[in-house]
């Protein structure tokens, strides 16, 4: 037991050591190279075209990938550990289609031109409305069906992408570019409250959710099994549904879809470490983080001075990765 919780221990660490190495790389990675030894003169300076690129571009991106980034990945692993599926992410609920059809919906009407805060809001709104849609659409008279959950949320997410390829078939060439950009995902937020709320909730999130990692780990066994361990399996489920969802809705809001972190990330944290919710919850956070801060790198830094959006990279890297991964492990696949 002690040797298992040391080895937890280091894995954590290391995690952290990679992201803060991962952090290093991002803020003096651009189009204006920066060098570490420069950092603390240009920060206390304050001025110069250094310092504004350090701290009104990269910096923001940077905390805004970690918290979207580790985000997204525990999301993932709490979905993945309520279904015991190992294809379900974020996106499969269909939060993310709710999300970009409200967002759709906002650019269509033009009501983005009243505030910067309109898009994360009507992205924020359409994910809230999909949860509750697929939360009370999945209430039997038994309870609620999670095998029900998961095919209503495949289903709404097909009808909020027809919805939205309606409202994109039907408006001008300039609202379909803004709906796409959108769509494939940036990081590029310049408010600090968007940021702040991107961080902190993720940061609580991560925070909550390790009060159910037992739970999480009797559920890996059934729902049946928990329930005779003596997990109030019902309230479980819920929680974790609607913390999971709420962690994807404000993402999705503020980056716009960020695919495969919630699917690969929780993945490979897994393989590497095991199964126990205890550490799978924080590694999968912190490798969500590295994975997106290195990504958002990439993608500024690629084909600079233009800029991927940053949901090509993940989807490139992701999708090779976890083909990698299946291909070379399928026995250790397993959530129980």
């Amino acid at each position: 037991m002690r040797i298992r919780n040391i080895k937890w221990l280091l894995f954590l660490l290391a995690l952290l050591l990679l992201l803060l190495v991962s952090v290093a790389v991002a803020l003096l990675s651009g189009e204006i190279d920066l060098k570490l030894v420069d950092l603390p003169t240009i920060l206390a300076r304050k001025s110069g075209v250094e310092y504004a690129v350090l701290t009104k571009i990269r910096l923001p991106r940077i905390l805004l990938a970690v918290a979207v980034g580790g985000g997204l990945s525990l999301s993932g692993a709490i979905l993945q550990g309520i279904y015991r599926n190992p294809l379900v992410e974020p996106y499969t609920l269909g939060i993310s289609g709710g999300a970009a059809l409200g967002v759709s919906i906002a650019i269509v009407f033009g009501l983005n031109a009243f505030s910067f805060l309109v898009l994360p809001l009507f992205g924020f709104a359409g994910a809230i409305v999909t949860l509750f849609l697929v939360y009370f659409l999945s209430i039997k008279r038994d309870g609620l069906n999670i095998n029900s959950m998961l095919l209503i949320g495949v289903m709404i997410s097909f009808v909020s992408s027809s919805a939205m390829m309606f409202l994109m078939s039907t408006t001008t060439t300039d609202n379909v570019q803004n709906i796409v950009f959108w769509v494939m995902g940036s990081l590029d937020e310049p408010n600090e409250m968007l940021i702040k709320i991107a961080l902190f909730s993720s940061l609580f999130g991560l925070i909550l959710t390790y009060f159910f990692a037992q739970p999480l780990n009797a559920l890996r066994l059934g729902q049946a099994k928990a329930k005779h361990l003596g997990i109030n399996t019902a309230l479980t489920v819920r929680i974790l549904f609607f913390l999971a969802s709420l962690l994807t809705g404000i993402a999705v809001s503020i980056a716009g879809v960020i695919g495969f972190v919630g699917l690969v990330i929780p993945h490979l944290i897994r393989l590497i470490i095991g199964n126990d919710y205890r550490v799978l919850l924080g590694g999968s956070f912190l490798g969500g983080a590295i994975f997106l801060v290195l990504s958002d790198t990439i993608a500024r830094t690629i084909i600079a001075p233009n800029e991927l959006p940053i949901g090509v990279i993940t989807g490139l890297i992701g999708g090779v990765v976890f083909i990698v991964i299946l291909s070379r492990s399928r026995s250790k696949f397993r959530l129980n």
